[in-house]
């Protein structure tokens, strides 16, 4: 896991890129993924444990969004989950917790919308640069 990068000069007019975002509380995902779609991302979002399993199988992703209304066991779950997917499908998780294998980054949700924006820009940032090595 790393530090967080200094704040993006990223034009939201343009895609960012496409992330699955998953939550168990619909009020929750709503608000956060607004946040995140203003930043130009495309953002498909699931509630739950089961559509995000399936949404991996059908889809690809440039990060993974795991939300803090998950429990422990689906955030770990679904983080091999998205990794089984896409290797370069970049894992943050909204919940400060212990390191996972599977997991890039985790960030306790409640420091607000915009360093958890500031992380998952960095997040797809470095996946960009690693895929034009």
């Amino acid at each position: 896991m790393g530090k967080i990068a200094p704040k993006s000069t990223r034009v939201a007019s343009v895609s960012q890129g496409k992330i699955l975002y998953c939550e168990n509380d619909i009020n929750e995902m709503d608000e956060q993924s607004r946040v995140f779609e203003r930043a130009g991302y495309t953002v498909e979002r699931v509630q739950g444990k089961p559509a995000a399993v399936e949404a991996f199988r059908n889809g690809t992703y440039d990060a993974a969004v795991l939300g803090h209304t998950l429990t422990k066991d689906e955030r770990h779950h679904l983080a091999y989950m998205a990794k089984k997917s896409s290797e370069e499908t970049q894992v943050l998780v909204l919940h400060a917790s212990g390191k996972h294998p599977a997991v890039d980054f985790a960030i306790d949700s409640r420091k607000g919308a915009e360093e958890v924006l500031e992380v998952l820009n960095m997040l797809v940032q470095q996946k960009s640069l690693a895929l034009a090595l």
